[in-house]
């Protein structure tokens, strides 16, 4: 039997530093459960209503984090920003044709693709 774990591309912000932070665009894998979402090898659980501006917790370092569905308007933050967010190599085509529905732009220096 495979087993095979859902994925889904998602925005991803750190909340560690305050209200804004860094954030990334990448695929996620959940759980079986779905409990717990993966990225980068880094395991984050749901704060359950319980996070101030975060939705979700590092299991290891305990950093607060907000991570959702991206948007085709790419106003993904939980605050109106003027953080544009890397999109990791792996998702940069899927992210602007399929979720933004625009051609694919050519990666800024820090995306690497």
């Amino acid at each position: 039997m495979l087993n095979i774990m859902k994925t889904r591309i998602m925005y991803i912000e750190s909340k560690g530093r305050g209200l804004t932070g860094p954030a990334r665009i990448g695929r996620v894998t959940f759980s079986k459960t779905g409990a717990t979402l993966t990225y980068a090898g880094r395991s984050f659980q749901s704060l359950k209503g319980d996070g101030f501006k975060s939705n979700y917790f590092d299991v290891e370092s305990g950093e607060h984090y907000w991570i959702s569905g991206p948007k085709k308007n790419g106003q993904d933050s939980l605050y109106a920003t003027n953080t544009r967010p890397t999109v990791d190599a792996d998702v940069h085509a899927e992210y602007w044709t399929k979720i933004r529905g625009l051609p694919i732009p050519p990666p800024r220096k820090d995306e690497g693709v």
